[in-house]
């Protein structure tokens, strides 16, 4: 060890965050991820062989994305470069791609690209990469918080195996918490802690899988609490409420736990569900979503899943969004609360939505033909000569206001798009209209 990184190690033992500071040395350390890592997993069977592909890390924060890519410099026989994608740019990739040319030419090895938050390269710089890691210039590394298949390009990405980490369960979080206790070296072991088992548990909960989370609350709880008489100090779990303040919600307004959330609300209402859309409902309240894009999603889901089978949910969704819009936040979230029970205890249908796909398929792949003769307006005299409106029949002016007579062109004359289901208020309509139907089977 040189005498710059005997001074970088003692600054970040004593000045470096506790998460950074209790990173992993070796892979015994650890802790997690035995999907990808245990012993015979592939990743792990790569790096013990040292053929590491390139590889894209994706997962939540707090999973060990840039702590695996640290340890892969440490047991990997290639030379480690790291950029992060927030602060860098194309010259220093053009810079560390030149370098790693020249160290492969000149002395036969390879370099390990890490690149961190490597969604936010955009296409260009991503193309950058792309034929160096196609030739073996480098190896690269990348971690992601989004999903690689939306934030990365295919060809890049063709080029890349992708493993996914999860977030850390209760378990592992609390293998790390204690570990940090007890570490005299790099954790909070000289400043002789005492966390009660309650105020654990309130902080794995309040973590939801985040070790960077978990661990800077623990050194925030044990570096604010007063020492005693013998030096030791006692964290219990009010202490550690005070210090997490307010649980890590995880969730991206522009990312993936936004669709992923929206996902869940969604089906819930569709599925008929109250209780799990209040669920994803107060989950994207308590991260802070835009409660106007909640409400737009509502008034789809009226019209998309609950449909005719309800009308009033229709109405409901945009009394809705227009009163949010009046009202605002906090009051707001009643307004949303309503509808979504609402719509998630309606009848459902989505027949409307259906029958307009089938349509639209039949307007896209079969000729357009000309409108029938009949249904077209007369608007003129020349148009009367020519035809336009002959034998056009008034529904107003016939029984039930229905006459036989075709509103299709001729090559779609037999096709029926709109299937009424049987839920709800268009049981009524499925009865009415299947009755003409059948009476007037060569109504269409």
């Amino acid at each position: 060890m040189t005498l710059f990184d005997h001074a970088r190690d003692l600054m970040n033992r004593t000045i470096a965050p506790l998460p950074e500071r209790m990173r992993p040395l070796t892979f015994d350390d650890l802790v997690g991820q035995e999907h990808i890592l245990g012993q015979g997993k592939i990743l792990r069977s790569a790096i013990d062989s040292d053929r590491l592909p390139s590889i894209i890390f994706w997962g939540p924060p707090g999973t060990g994305k840039t702590s695996l890519a640290r340890l892969l410099a440490s047991v990997t026989k290639s030379h480690f470069e790291a950029l992060s994608a927030v602060t860098s740019g194309v010259s220093d990739l053009r810079r560390l791609i030149g370098e790693s040319r020249d160290r492969l030419s000149m002395y036969g090895t390879k370099t390990v690209l890490f690149i961190d938050e490597i969604h936010r390269f955009n296409k260009s710089q991503q193309d950058v990469i792309l034929p160096h890691v196609e030739d073996g210039t480098v190896t690269l590394v990348g971690a992601t918080t989004e999903n690689p298949s939306f934030e990365v390009n295919a060809p890049l990405l063709s080029r890349c195996r992708v493993f996914t980490l999860v977030a850390l369960d209760t378990q592992s979080l609390e293998i790390l918490v204690r570990r940090a206790l007890v570490d005299s070296e790099r954790g909070l072991g000289l400043m002789k802690a005492q966390v009660s088992d309650k105020a654990i548990q309130h902080l794995l909960s309040y973590s939801n899988g985040d070790a960077r989370v978990a661990l800077n609350a623990l050194e925030i709880a044990v570096t604010s609490s007063s020492e005693s008489e013998d030096g030791s100090r006692f964290i219990d779990a009010d202490a550690m409420s005070e210090a997490l303040q307010h649980r890590s919600a995880n969730y991206d307004k522009s990312g993936d736990s936004h669709y992923d959330t929206v996902s869940a609300f969604i089906k819930s209402v569709r599925g008929s569900s109250p209780d799990g859309a209040l669920y994803w409902l107060a989950r994207m309240i308590d991260a802070g979503e835009d409660p106007m894009f909640i409400a737009r999603r509502l008034v789809i889901s009226a019209a998309e899943d609950v449909g005719l089978a309800d009308p009033n949910a229709l109405i409901i969704a945009t009394a809705a969004q227009q009163a949010l819009h009046l009202i605002g936040m906090p009051e707001g979230r009643i307004i949303l609360a309503e509808a979504t029970v609402y719509l998630a205890s309606a009848a459902k249908s989505n027949s409307a939505y259906v029958g307009l796909e089938k349509a639209l398929e039949d307007v896209r792949n079969l000729p357009s033909e000309p409108v029938p003769m009949h249904l077209r307006n007369a608007v003129t005299g020349l148009m009367r000569d020519l035809g336009y409106g002959h034998g056009y029949r008034y529904a107003h002016d016939y029984e039930e206001n229905f006459v036989e007579q075709t509103y299709l062109p001729e090559n779609v004359a037999d096709a029926r798009y709109y299937q009424p289901s049987e839920n709800g208020d268009e049981h009524d309509k499925a009865l009415r209209l299947r009755r003409l139907w059948e009476e007037n089977a060569d109504s269409r």
